[in-house]
């Protein structure tokens, strides 16, 4: 497999049809872990690193985590690629834009990743669509089972699971849920959000993670504590959070249709028209108009454009996705073109959606 072959559709994750998938976009578990007989790669040396990854990567291959797993040796691969990689979700910018030896092995439905020699030895990662945390979390522990069968820990039975940076320490585990929260933005409600999931000592991040801002209305809520809880506790906590904002937005986006729906109604055709017309558009204007045609998509507003396509075009839509379309690398100006005519092509007149009924007389 090319990892172009990837380029024409989105991760299995963002297919839209899981538990409260208009709002929850996907479920997330991530662990940490390190092997009990080697330095941190934070103060290994070039040659220990070699041996992690290869000692590492011989035991993922074997594992059958999946049907079909694929391994990037992300070490060789050019700037381009590891962006790709980390659009798809697949690896973080720290593992993209660091040194010597490091990769990703994944399954064909992209569900499962498995970073090498980032911050950590291993990051076990399992995205599940929808409010699924629960599910993420078994397929998370069953592949670190698969893994720990063949590979020593570093584990203490006091502190847990020993990683390179402290804010991991014990369970090694992110547990996190993207939200699409355009009514709570828009009606700028959001604040109450951070300040609310801030007390359940949760955190707040952006489309791509820790350290990201957020864009198209997406938002990562995720646990800050891993020491002294167990594993089940921090899904528990996270979990008991999501249902009240998914009400909380649902609330929302039926007081704007009350309120305001024809003002709401010209926000979505016209996020819908500028997608299907634009000659030139960034990254983030594309963003906030996806964000707005998924809102009306979900709300009934729009017939005839599919939610997976809409998903995808998050993902599909941004630089590298765009450079490994076009087969060459694309200077900023060049990126806005080619996106602009990507998205013309695929919200094109087949899929662009039926127009609403002119409201009836006064």
């Amino acid at each position: 497999m090319r990892l172009s072959d990837l380029s024409s559709h989105g991760g299995e994750w963002l297919r839209g049809d899981g538990p409260e998938g208009d709002i929850v976009i996907s479920s997330r578990v991530r662990l940490a872990r390190n092997l009990a007989d080697h330095s941190f790669t934070t103060r290994a040396a070039e040659k220990e690193k070699r041996e992690i990854a290869e000692r590492v990567r011989e035991t993922v291959m074997h594992s059958r985590f999946a049907d079909r797993i694929f391994y990037v040796d992300v070490e060789k691969e050019d700037t381009v690629q590891g962006e790709f990689l980390v659009e798809r979700h697949l690896i973080s910018r720290e593992l993209a834009r660091g040194e010597g030896p490091r990769g990703v092995a994944f399954g064909s439905r992209e569900a499962i990743s498995i970073m090498v020699n980032e911050e950590d030895h291993l990051r076990i990662q399992v995205l599940q669509s929808g409010s699924q945390l629960g599910e993420a979390w078994k397929g998370a522990d069953a592949v670190d089972g698969l893994l720990e069968a063949g590979l020593a820990y570093a584990y203490s039975p006091r502190w847990g699971y020993l990683t390179a940076c402290p804010t991991n320490l014990g369970t090694g585990m992110r547990a996190s849920v993207m939200l699409h929260l355009p009514a709570l933005a828009y009606t700028r409600h959001i604040q109450k959000v951070f300040q609310a999931v801030h007390k359940m000592s949760l955190a707040v991040r952006g489309f791509f993670g820790e350290g990201t801002e957020p864009m198209g209305d997406l938002y990562q809520i995720s646990n800050q504590v891993t020491l002294g809880v167990t594993e089940a506790a921090v899904v528990d906590n996270v979990c008991r959070v999501v249902p009240q904002i998914v009400a909380y937005e649902r609330r929302w986006r039926d007081e704007m249709l009350r309120r305001e729906r024809r003002a709401l109604e010209d926000k979505v055709w016209r996020a819908l028209g500028v997608l299907r017309h634009a000659r030139l558009i960034s990254t983030q204007e594309t963003l906030e108009q996806l964000s707005a045609l998924r809102m009306g998509v979900n709300l009934g507003l729009i017939d005839g454009v599919d939610l997976k396509l809409v998903n995808d075009l998050f993902i599909l839509s941004q630089p590298a996705h765009l450079q490994k379309l076009e087969g060459r690398p694309l200077a900023a100006a060049e990126r806005d073109e080619v996106r602009a005519a990507f998205l013309r092509r695929r919200l094109g007149v087949k899929g662009g959606g039926t127009e609403p009924p002119d409201p009836p007389p006064a």
